[in-house]
């Protein structure tokens, strides 16, 4: 079957403000400040009072939300309505073991990690290391890939386990809150400054993988539902709160063939757009030349 995947071109025409924190001397200053968590917390505390509702309809205007998609309910608060749940029939879900699925809706890019267990988003490289705060564990995925998946405002912001499997270990690490639009992440190693959650997982069909959630701008929040035990292929994993955010996936080498499409795409500076569920890899024992 011929793939419909859509694309976006990666660029760093963000806004104005954005620009501004970036890249303007004095807006730099200003970032230090809005970055950290105890600005994060009080925004978290409006988004979760009821004087937040106003903002949910001006929200689904602004990113063009298909309402139809998300269970009807009455919302609480403006982070009530981000974290809406889905309806089932609202995604396609492939079960054959085979094949690779993304665990969230999101933007996707692909990035080989080398010997030096780095890999490279344009000008930031990102260290396994710093990213895992574990040399150790750094060096398993030499060779191998990260899967980027970006998630905006109107996305689904809901991840899933992408395998039947077993959960090893599992890590919170404290960071700071980097908006993860291009403009922040090809100018700052945003990846391994921001607070993020690590899950090892041994899984059935594509080895050891590492799932990393990552936090951004403004809140970001990271809702884990499960952190050990067994896990089961598209059984929630957990949630974002506000704001924007990612889910990375790492494979070791020779584990998976990620769609040459979506290598492509990220080569000629492009994102991939895919929903949950989406085929966008291959096991690797399962691919024959």
């Amino acid at each position: 079957m011929e793939k419909q995947f859509k694309t976006k071109r990666i660029t760093e025409n963000d806004s104005w403000s954005l620009n501004f924190l970036y890249k303007n001397p004095l807006g730099r200053i200003l970032l230090k400040g809005i970055i950290q968590p105890q600005l994060t917390k009080v925004v978290g505390f409006y988004l979760n009072s009821s004087l937040s509702k106003g903002m949910i309809n001006r929200f689904i205007k602004k990113n063009n939300l298909q309402m139809g998609e998300y269970v009807p309910m009455s919302y609480t608060s403006f982070n009530h309505f981000f974290m809406r749940e889905i309806k089932p029939a609202a995604r396609a879900l492939v079960y054959e073991e085979c094949s690779l699925s993304a665990p969230c809706d999101g933007k996707v890019t692909v990035h080989s990690i080398d010997e030096k267990q780095t890999f490279k988003v344009k000008q930031s490289e990102y260290t396994l290391s710093e990213l895992l705060d574990s040399t150790s564990l750094a060096e398993k995925w030499q060779g191998g890939c990260a899967v980027i998946f970006r998630l905006t405002p109107d996305d689904y912001h809901h991840y899933y386990f992408i395998d039947e499997g077993t959960i090893s270990a599992h890590q919170k690490i404290a960071g700071v809150f980097h908006t993860v639009q291009p403009i922040a992440v090809h100018n700052q190693p945003v990846f391994s400054r921001n607070t993020r959650e690590i899950t090892v997982i041994e899984t059935k069909n594509f080895g050891e993988i590492l799932q990393i959630e990552v936090g951004a701008l403004m809140v970001g929040k990271i809702k884990n539902e499960k952190t050990s035990g067994s896990c089961q292929r598209f059984e929630k994993k957990g949630w974002f709160e506000f704001g924007g955010s990612t889910v990375i996936l790492l494979f070791q080498e020779n584990k998976v063939k990620i769609d040459p499409e979506i290598w492509k795409n990220t080569e000629n500076n492009l994102e991939t757009l895919v929903k949950f569920g989406q085929v966008v890899g291959q096991k690797m024992e399962e691919i024959h030349e």
